[in-house]
């Protein structure tokens, strides 16, 4: 029985052409996989899903009925791309049957502009459940590593009531406690630094080229969040031969992910040079620049303007990518140039950025955070 088994999977992984006299015979649920896998992958049969929507809504039907959602996700993005199947998310009861991942996101973004209305709102709504599902994933980690930083960052040894950081005050006065009196008489009072309406300035920018497509999503939510933040200024600027400033939208990750438009070429340069009058700050400023490096414009020129960054005073770091994946491709030139002028250039995933940000507002090393995460420096 095990035997059988085993080479009904084979007979699965193989396709027809691997028994082409037809002596296996599937059965029952592994028949249905075999269907709606040979639809995808038998590579004698073009757009093997047929042109009509009936069709293709019943395959997406089909292989959430065969597959758990990390495999239906992985399968709708290869029907994506081997079958051309782009068109069909322009269709709202298509799009309705797709199952949400931040992949997903960014090929829709990528087709917002050719989308009707009634599409639009289709879409809206699946982005919508995935920027949910993100948000729920990454909001309180992030919350509690910038509080966190940011109130060690500005601790005082006069502060007023409101001010006292109680644990600390209480441990460091142990040994004066008083049986008697049965109180503490503390020594010292130890407390955060008074608050300012905004303790550290964020620079987001953003490169949205079609590369970036997944960084951009995540650099959108995580933007929202610390957005959301009263101790924090935060800026959103994305750019790919244009520049343009979405902080308006920190508000709401679906309208600022909807005012992006994926695609395009890359001018760093002229980002960078956009971005740097916002920095009004430095010593309170962490600039991150997203992007893989691939310059378009002049090498020299971004790398000038990087070095200006830097030497006001501003933390500077490069994030290769934003994603779940690392960093598959990316200019290692210039990430090497970066490292030369100490600006840190390295993949982070969105797990890992509250953590990197916390470190950031501690004005940590970078390298000493890299080095307990395990992410290795780009050059």
């Amino acid at each position: 029985m095990e035997t059988d088994d085993r080479i009904e999977r084979w007979r699965l992984i193989l396709g027809r052409q691997a028994d082409p006299d037809g002596e296996i015979q599937l059965q029952g649920q592994a028949k249905g996989m075999d269907k709606v896998l040979e639809a995808l992958y038998d590579s004698d049969r073009k757009a093997g899903l047929g042109s009509s929507s009936p069709n293709v809504n019943r395959w997406l039907g089909d292989i959430r009925r065969y597959f758990p959602t990390p495999v239906v996700q992985l399968l709708q993005k290869d029907a994506l791309h081997r079958l051309g199947l782009e068109r069909m998310l322009l269709e709202p009861e298509l799009l309705e049957a797709i199952e949400p991942d931040v992949e997903l996101v960014g090929t829709i973004l990528s087709l917002n502009k050719a989308m009707p209305d009634r599409t639009r709102e289709s879409a809206r709504i699946v982005i919508r459940r995935i920027v949910e599902q993100l948000e729920k994933r990454l909001e309180n980690p992030m919350r509690q590593a910038i509080r966190g930083s940011l109130d060690r960052s500005v601790r005082n040894r006069r502060p007023r009531l409101n001010e006292v950081d109680w644990r600390r005050t209480i441990r460091a006065n142990l040994k004066h406690y008083q049986p008697e009196l049965k109180a503490i008489i503390p020594e010292q009072i130890y407390g955060f630094g008074r608050k300012r309406a905004h303790l550290k300035d964020i620079i987001l920018l953003a490169d949205q080229s079609g590369s970036m497509a997944t960084s951009v999503v995540y650099a959108g939510i995580l933007g929202c969040i610390m957005a959301s933040l009263r101790a924090l200024r935060t800026h959103l600027v994305v750019f790919d031969t244009s520049v343009a400033d979405l902080t308006e939208y920190l508000d709401d990750p679906v309208d600022l992910l909807f005012a992006t438009q994926l695609g395009g070429g890359t001018d760093i340069a002229k980002a960078l040079a956009y971005a740097q009058p916002l920095i009004r700050r430095p010593n309170d400023t962490i600039f991150i620049l997203i992007t893989d490096l691939y310059e378009g414009g002049r090498e020299e020129d971004m790398l000038k303007r990087a070095a200006a960054i830097k030497a006001s005073g501003a933390q500077f770091i490069t994030l290769l990518a934003l994603n779940d994946q690392g960093a598959p491709s990316y200019n290692k030139q210039l990430a090497g140039q970066l490292a030369g002028l100490g600006i840190p250039a390295f993949a982070c995933t969105p797990d890992q950025f509250p953590g990197m940000m916390a470190a950031a507002i501690r004005k940590e090393n970078m390298h000493s955070w890299m080095d307990r995460e395990g992410v290795a420096a780009k050059n």
